[in-house]
């Protein structure tokens, strides 16, 4: 290119014309960034309104108000002697006993007409725990701390109605009223009144359902994924296999439910309402996203150990399960997490199978009644009772937080195995 050329290219360059096409990218440059900064930013807002909300409202789920009440056994009709409570059986004698009348025959006696209301469902599971303890409280005239009725406790939290209200000025002017954590929300079932409920239950009966999915979704999944893609032929079998597969994966999850229901429940009997079908259900819902990201992190291992593999003498078997399959682990842990995090917070499937089922004791087994915490999320978000507001929303917490650790422990191990190069 001689001089004049040259120049002339420099001109072009350099033109007006040039530099305001030079300025207008820049500003779609500053224009996407910006677009991008603040879809981040919405996204973070949102779950910081969500967090924020949870916790307004749910951690007053952890924290239930007592009352002090004197007893006078030897003035009730529990006929109950401290002698006969020393066996094993000392729960079911002490449940058998009328203690809803005795607490509020003491209320009555201490604190008026008004007393009558102030106490539910948990302070006679308190008093139960309390006797068993301690039978000796049953000679004496004892002052127990026992948890107030909801509709007491929601006033205390400065949310209930006028007579609610008047009860607890009542017993604050008189120093008998103190808020403690609510220990019973973490260690009981479910119950119909909210100032008993609590989510060991459903926790357990989600932990024993994720054993079952995760037992069953993970070595299938990962197997199915190593066969097709290292030992199945390339045919129109496999083609349709592969394309089986991706559509599963986009299939609705209350489909899964209805074929939990034909099969697990109608064809093969199984327990109904029971983690066993639960997570069999799930597993199938989640197969199809394990095998997905398991064929692609075994493509991501590098061609160059295989044939190093090979070169060296390994069987094709070796090749895989020695070299190909922990490199592409950290890999298949992330699809596992993806579809383990689904399978926590699905209800509908669930639902379709009769984990809605009111069950007021901790699963003994994988075949035994039990929910989940999303359906039991979902039934005390229909309950008509105000005191199941917040223990809504703690129970959201809780299901949160088991995400998390479940979710934890996924990346914990991912890392743990996985490999450099």
């Amino acid at each position: 290119m001689n001089s004049a050329a040259h120049d002339r290219a420099i001109s072009r360059w350099m033109d007006a014309g040039m530099q305001k096409r030079v300025r207008r990218r820049y500003a779609a440059e500053r224009r996407f960034r910006l677009l991008g900064f603040s879809a981040v930013a919405i996204s973070v807002l949102f779950l910081a309104f969500l967090l924020f909300t949870m916790a307004a409202k749910g951690l007053g789920g952890f924290v239930h108000y007592e009352a002090a009440l004197p007893i006078d056994f030897a003035r009730t009709n529990l006929f109950l002697e401290p002698a006969s409570l020393r066996g094993s059986d000392a729960s079911e004698l002490v449940a058998a006993a009328d203690l809803e009348s005795a607490i509020a025959q003491s209320a009555i006696a201490a604190y008026g007409p008004a007393g009558s209301d102030m106490f539910g469902d948990g302070a006679i599971t308190a008093l139960t725990r309390k006797i068993v303890a301690d039978p000796s409280l049953l000679s004496g005239k004892p002052v127990l701390w026992l948890p107030v009725a909801s509709s007491i406790d929601i006033a205390a939290k400065h949310d209930g109605d006028a007579k609610s209200q008047q009860v607890v000025q009542m017993l604050e002017s008189r120093d008998v009223l103190r808020g403690r954590f609510n220990l019973n929300f973490l260690t009981a079932s479910d119950s119909t009144d909210p100032s008993s409920v609590g989510v060991w239950g459903a926790l357990k009966g989600s932990f024993l359902t994720i054993l079952v999915t995760m037992g069953l979704a993970f070595p299938v999944g990962v197997l199915a994924a190593v066969y097709l893609e290292e030992f199945a032929p390339r045919n129109r079998f496999t083609d349709a296999i592969e394309v089986s597969i991706n559509n599963l994966a986009a299939v609705p999850s209350i489909i899964f439910g209805l074929l939990g229901l034909a099969v697990f429940l109608n064809v093969m009997n199984l327990p109904r309402s029971a983690p066993l079908v639960g997570g069999l259900t799930l597993a199938l819902m989640t197969m199809p996203v394990i095998v997905i990201a398991g064929r692609n992190a075994i493509k991501t291992v590098p061609p160059s150990i295989r044939d190093a593999a090979l070169g060296v003498g390994a069987s094709k078997m070796q090749v895989v399960f020695h070299h190909v399959l922990p490199l592409a682990l950290p890999g298949i842990m992330t699809g596992t997490i993806i579809g383990m995090a689904r399978a926590l917070g699905e209800t509908a499937p669930l639902l379709m199978i009769g984990m809605r089922a009111f069950i007021a004791a901790p699963p003994g087994g994988i075949a035994a009644p039990a929910t989940v915490l999303p359906v039991q999320i979902f039934l005390w978000s229909d309950e008509v009772d105000r005191g199941f507001v917040e223990k809504t929303s703690a129970a959201i917490i809780v299901l949160l937080v088991f995400m998390l650790m479940m979710n934890g422990l996924a990346i914990y191990l991912r890392n743990r195995f996985e490999r450099r190069w």
